[in-house]
């Protein structure tokens, strides 16, 4: 029943129909009263966790309706709203939030952090800003396949003071992307008040500065924010380009249940409980003799059948039961490595031409393949990789990018959405940590969480030895080996520095391609010139010997050929190729052969590969050793930039005492 008798929202229907003012009432008193029973059940501990957007609806349920079907919406945890009005059926949202094989997680996430491109809809990570790239990126895809949908994203007032704010709001106003970034302020962010989040009076204000058009709006009135979704929609469908849209609301329940809100004056709270946007919209349509009594009663009756009934049914689901085998087949999207051959001619080729090669090959054959970087373009890059490119693929899949390597990253994840491929590059492989969240907690984790692949490849140039110092010569693979869902190559020469590039781009999981510096126009071989690819996870025997082997990779290789031949040992040398995946089988059989083993890589000593494959060594094939399991690495400090001081801090030099050591034990 109606408890308001005159609305506190002032409504304008103007020429809404009958039909869809009733809609948007029904759209909003769904959620809501899922909300209501979802708080019984928090209380009775049959969910876990729950964060209210009771008081929130009409933004959710109105920028949702105003979109069409197919267009790609990035919603967060108060927004119950986008995920009923897409109509996802209760049933799979009650077995999300209780964990079971009929939400869309499989138990290994909970809460609204999923995502279903079956309803065009991606939930959050708990990292609040990352969601905005994603959108951009979507909109970036539909943008090059001239299609003409908006993507629309959600944050907070809270998440607009996170660096993925500006780097998600300045790629898409420099690229003129087709989406619309929604700021839901509500007041507080947890417990902190917007007069400690931020100095300017109104959000939306922030949008002059990325030159693009925004707005502030009353996001508890139902067909304001309706109708200026809507507008806007057919308005970025037409012309692309972002806009930024903040809409004032109030969280009327703590940031989750536990938090409460004893921190909140009671007279702000007795403020917007009068704004309630249902109640307000109910009392409209009542006065307009547009919704009755009755129909009220009907509606909610039904409403508490179709709960229950879901929540019946998802409660004879069974919990998850742990299965290793299916967790870890999860963790990638299944693909067949199996190797493309060479054939035709080879030709000489320097490392750093190879991998040109490859990428120009790549290009050609993959049409929704995106290269995206600081000055790759007309520039052609620092190392002119790319150089050229631009007038045989275009600007707009050969792209520069502004200083954003999260935002970049985000976009390289929102292309895999909608089944593009890209490329992203890292100028030097120091400045990925700028880019780690949404590489590690983002793109590593998307298809182990909601079966969502993310193909995408981040070149990494990386390595010492040319006298660049702590910022422009870092080792960090080990980084990126630690992080399941991610697979990292790392060639050595030329002919691998093509294939793997393009197994690389072929694989439809994230790759992070290292490339060392030092290698690009040092090291030339025979490579064929057709396209080729390396399989991934494949070792290769760069020398074969019987007295000891080296496993390495990289630089590495080229470190102990050096040595090998100074010394005069006959030992075996072991190209890894690929850090994740590792070639188990290439170690045990090098080590049963040999029984002596040394692992040489140029990162750090301490938390460097070298230790996980010692490790494995030991435990699995401890019977086959004849010595120690050595390693040698970097000195356990940031790179120097001076020469001497760099050669000191590398490990070429004390390789060959570690390696006549071994070779005496």
């Amino acid at each position: 029943m109606s408890t308001v008798t005159k609305s506190a929202i002032k409504y304008e229907k103007g020429k809404l129909s009958k039909k869809l003012l009733i809609q948007l009432y029904e759209q909003l008193l769904k959620p809501r009263m899922v909300e209501e029973k979802m708080l019984i059940l928090l209380r009775q501990g049959r969910i876990s966790k729950w964060f209210s957007g009771i008081g929130q609806e009409a933004i959710s349920v109105g920028a949702t309706a105003a979109l069409k079907e197919g267009e790609v919406m990035f919603p967060m945890h108060r927004n119950l709203g986008v995920f009923t009005t897409r109509g996802i059926p209760l049933e799979n949202l009650f077995g999300q939030w209780q964990g079971k094989l009929t939400g869309f997680t499989k138990g290994r996430d909970r809460s609204f952090h999923f995502g279903t491109m079956d309803y065009n809809t991606v939930g959050m990570i708990s990292h609040l800003g990352p969601q905005l790239s994603l959108a951009s990126g979507v909109a970036l895809a539909n943008k090059l396949s001239k299609t003409k949908a908006v993507s629309l994203a959600f944050t907070g007032e809270g998440g607009t003071s996170e660096g993925e704010f500006h780097e998600a709001l300045n790629v898409a106003a420099v690229w003129q992307l087709p989406v619309i970034f929604i700021i839901e302020n509500n007041g507080y962010g947890l417990s902190t008040p917007v007069s400690e989040q931020y100095r300017c009076e109104n959000l939306a204000d922030r949008g002059i500065g990325y030159g693009m058009r925004s707005m502030t709006i009353d996001g508890n009135n139902i067909l304001e924010v309706y109708t200026t979704i809507s507008k806007l929609a057919t308005d970025l469908r037409k012309k692309p380009e972002p806009v930024l849209v903040e809409c004032r609301t109030f969280r009327m329940r703590g940031h989750e249940e536990a938090s409460g809100t004893k921190y909140v004056p009671k007279e702000l709270m007795d403020t917007w409980a009068k704004k309630d946007p249902i109640a307000n919209y109910e009392s409209f349509l009542l006065a307009e003799g547009i919704l009755t009594e009755q129909k009220i009663e009907d509606l909610r009756a039904r409403y508490k059948k179709e709960i229950n009934d879901a929540l019946e049914k998802a409660g004879q689901e069974p919990i998850v039961s742990a299965n290793t085998e299916k967790e870890l087949a999860d963790v990638y999207k299944p693909h067949v490595t199996e190797a493309i051959p060479p054939s035709g001619s080879t030709s000489p080729k320097r490392f750093i031409d190879a991998i040109s090669d490859g990428l120009r090959q790549s290009m050609q054959k993959h049409n929704q393949l995106v290269l995206m970087g600081q000055d790759i373009a007309e520039y052609g890059g620092v190392f002119k990789i790319t150089d050229g490119f631009v007038e045989e693929f275009g600007n707009a899949r050969v792209r520069n990018t502004p200083l954003c390597e999260s935002a970049i990253v985000g976009i390289g994840i929102g292309l895999g959405l909608k089944g593009w491929k890209s490329m992203v590059e890292m100028q030097f492989a120091d400045f990925v940590t700028c880019g780690f969240n949404q590489i590690i907690n983002n793109a590593a984790k998307l298809h182990y969480r909601w079966g969502q692949n993310v193909d995408m490849v981040i070149r990494m140039p990386t390595g010492g030895g040319v006298g660049a110092g702590p910022f422009h010569s870092q080792s960090n693979e080990a980084w990126f080996t630690h992080t399941p869902g991610l697979k990292v190559v790392y060639p050595s020469n030329p002919v691998d520095a093509k294939g793997l590039i393009n197994a690389a781009i072929e694989d439809p999981n994230p790759v992070m391609y290292f490339e060392h510096k030092g290698l690009y126009r040092s090291v030339s071989a025979e490579v064929p010139d057709d396209y080729y690819t390396t399989e991934i996870g494949k070792a290769a025997i760069s020398r074969n010997g019987t007295e000891l082997s080296i496993i390495t990779y990289g630089m590495g290789v080229h470190w102990a050929l050096k040595t090998v031949e100074e010394t005069g040992l006959d030992a075996e040398i072991i190209d890894l190729r690929s850090l994740l995946p590792l070639d188990y089988d290439a170690i045990d059989t090098t080590v049963k052969k040999t029984g002596k083993v040394i692992i040489l890589h140029e990162d750090s000593l301490f938390g460097g590969i070298g230790g996980e494959i010692s490790a494995y060594i030991t435990e699995h094939l401890f019977e086959y050793l004849d010595g120690p399991v050595m390693r040698c690495g970097s000195l356990d400090t940031p790179i120097p930039f001076t020469i001497p001081l760099e050669k000191n801090y590398l490990p070429e030099e004390r390789f060959k005492n570690k390696l006549l050591q071994l070779r005496e034990y």
